[in-house]
């Protein structure tokens, strides 16, 4: 049996989400990968008022282990996400900015530094229905690349190694969304040329940027 410390969590950080205005009701669903399988939001579940009996431990053959709901429509989006062996969570949302960007552009440009937490440049999956198979592949394709995806019409998806990194990525990318919006409703927002992005990551590595350390 999976510790329900673990279904704790998922239900701690889809209430985190909600006060963060990123989800409204039921829209968006949050993962971490288990032994033999990945513990999920149910579906319909309201995320401000998520607890852990509001998550279930699904097997690698998409069975329900522990639990009695039946697990997120995007059950195979999440999936498709832990490919990479790197990624130890998922979150997905119906964040605004993220929904707004989609509708304009087919790409996030890297404008800030702080996006190369994510990957860079943010890959807009073209629309989808939800729950099909098109948009877990789509998705999974889009996050082998980065940490991070946006969905046409639909939202986001962030990875990371633990589901603190992640839930922490869904926070980034919306904010990196909304500059890019305000930046683009005055004129073509200036993009970080791949040397920018380069220097940026030399002086991070260098400099411990953004850890803690001694004077």
């Amino acid at each position: 049996m999976i510790a329900t410390g673990v279904r704790e969590a998922v239900a701690d950080a889809c209430r985190a989400l909600a006060a963060q205005g990123l989800v409204k009701v039921t829209a968006g669903n949050v993962s971490v990968r288990v032994d033999g399988g990945i513990a999920i939001t149910a579906t319909g579940v309201v995320f401000a008022d998520a607890v852990a009996d509001d998550v279930v431990i699904v097997d690698g053959e998409k069975r329900v282990v522990e639990g009695a709901l039946a697990p997120s429509s995007e059950l195979d989006l999440h999936r498709a996400a832990y490919a990479d062996e790197a990624v130890g969570a998922v979150v997905h949302t119906h964040a605004p900015a993220a929904i707004a960007l989609s509708l304009v552009s087919d790409r996030l440009p890297c404008v800030h530094y702080q996006q190369l937490a994510l990957g860079g440049e943010i890959e807009v999956v073209p629309f989808s229905v939800f729950g099909s198979a098109e948009l877990a592949a789509a998705t999974g394709d889009a996050l082998a690349a980065a940490n991070a995806a946006i969905l046409a019409h639909h939202g986001a998806v962030t990875t990371g190694r633990d589901l603190a990194d992640a839930v922490t990525n869904t926070a980034l990318l919306e904010w990196a969304c909304d500059i890019y919006l305000r930046a683009r409703a005055v004129a073509v927002p200036a993009e970080l040329s791949p040397e920018q992005q380069a220097a940026v990551l030399t002086a991070a590595v260098s400099t411990g940027y953004g850890q803690k350390h001694g004077a």
